[in-house]
């Protein structure tokens, strides 16, 4: 960014053309929210991953056999779901629920992945974390540091499979973003879908059903995943698509069927009161900031992306886009060199910053630049050398 001459002063606010709904028709239409029994939950928009509704969702809580969804991530990112994973004595000695393993025995990760995310088999999470980190301490380090990369920073996985054990913990915020980062791989949308497999190892043959219920009884469902402990409870990730919708929900500390309830329950509030609004289109106007040392007085700025945001229909005229530029910045400025900031917020909430960049060039046109052109103007005429000279500032 060019160094600027003042400080960020010119601060406006751009509203969307986006009609605003009267106090009248917000009493006449209250929204309700979802009715929700789980001790933690979120509502989160797949696409913007902005959360529609909350319930102590950023408090740590354990998370059982969702944590699965992380180590589905790490398997399909391995390059290895083709490699053939040996069972451990630690794999075959696994608690229910597994599918059996004994130790010695030969599969290959991508049947253990039907395994490990149909029927939630602990034994198939083992085999794969000790495959892929070589000891299962390992791989649950891979887990963690895939969660911080993802911004999922209040996650510990000490276990592969949900078990409980030390800090073994989440939130239904951090879930909810590691299942978004997680659909946006096809393979990982596949496999959670998968209704049902049979495949064999070097000695047995096997057969899973997938056992989320949520997708046989939700029109749109989209996977994810179940777990239960009793530290965590009954605990649900799910995803369903309506439209050009997508939604996701974390239910942590739930009941056994209270999980499938809290998940509908905010589904239906989610698709029916949100929808897709732009706000901001990319290349559009923010204003002018002017420039010095140069034969052109400014530069236009456009903000370098569009955004669009789920809304409620109470929301719409909460949006502020303030755009931030310089009063005065020095030449030279090229296109695409961005000279300011926007702020997106909702009810003075920041949702996002938005780069604003230049779209047109300022040349630098002072006298040293002046006298830098009469120089090698002079060198080029008597040595016919191809010599640019170049000043010190002064």
């Amino acid at each position: 960014m060019k160094k600027l001459l003042a400080a960020f002063s010119l601060i406006f606010t751009v509203l969307s053309p986006i009609k605003p709904v009267s106090a009248e028709t917000a009493q006449a239409n209250p929204i309700r929210e979802p009715s929700v029994h789980a001790s933690g939950a979120v509502l989160m928009d797949y696409r913007t991953g902005r959360v529609l509704w909350g319930k102590d969702e950023r408090k740590p809580m354990a998370m059982a056999s969702t944590t699965k969804i992380m180590t589905a991530v790490l398997a399909l990112e391995s390059g290895k779901l083709d490699e053939t994973c040996v069972a451990s004595q630690r794999a075959a000695s696994a608690p229910k629920v597994k599918m059996g393993l004994s130790a010695g025995e030969e599969i290959t990760m991508s049947n253990l992945m039907y395994a490990l995310m149909l029927e939630s088999q602990n034994d198939a999470a083992i085999a794969i974390a000790e495959h892929i980190g070589g000891t299962v301490e390992n791989f649950c380090a891979m887990m963690t540091a895939k969660a911080r990369e993802i911004g999922a920073t209040d996650t510990v996985f000490e276990t592969p499979n949900g078990l409980d054990k030390g800090d073994h913990h989440s939130t239904a915020y951090d879930m909810a973003l590691i299942t978004r980062y997680a659909l946006s791989n096809p393979a990982f949308v596949n496999l959670i879908n998968t209704k049902e497999k049979t495949f064999s190892s070097n000695r047995n043959s096997y057969g899973f059903v997938n056992k989320n219920r949520f997708l046989y009884e939700y029109e749109g469902a989209n996977g994810v995943k179940t777990g239960f402990t009793n530290k965590a409870g009954h605990c649900f990730v799910g995803a369903a698509l309506h439209g050009d919708m997508e939604l996701i929900t974390v239910v942590l500390q739930s009941g056994k069927s209270e999980r499938w309830a809290d998940t509908k329950n905010m589904l239906n509030y989610g698709f029916s009161n949100f929808k897709y609004y732009d706000i901001i289109k990319a290349g559009q106007e923010a204003g002018f900031v002017s420039v010095d040392r140069s034969r052109s007085k400014s530069v236009g700025c456009v903000f370098s992306e569009g955004i669009t945001l789920p809304l409620r229909t109470d929301e719409t005229n909460a949006v502020k886009v303030a755009a931030h530029l310089p009063k005065l910045i020095n030449a030279p400025v090229k296109k695409g060199d961005v000279l300011g900031i926007a702020d997106v917020s909702i009810h003075n909430a920041l949702l996002i910053k938005i780069p604003l960049e230049s779209v047109s060039v300022a040349e630098r046109h002072d006298f040293k630049t002046s006298l830098e052109k009469v120089l090698n103007c002079a060198i080029r005429f008597s040595t016919q050398a191809d010599t640019k000279v170049v000043l010190p500032e002064f």
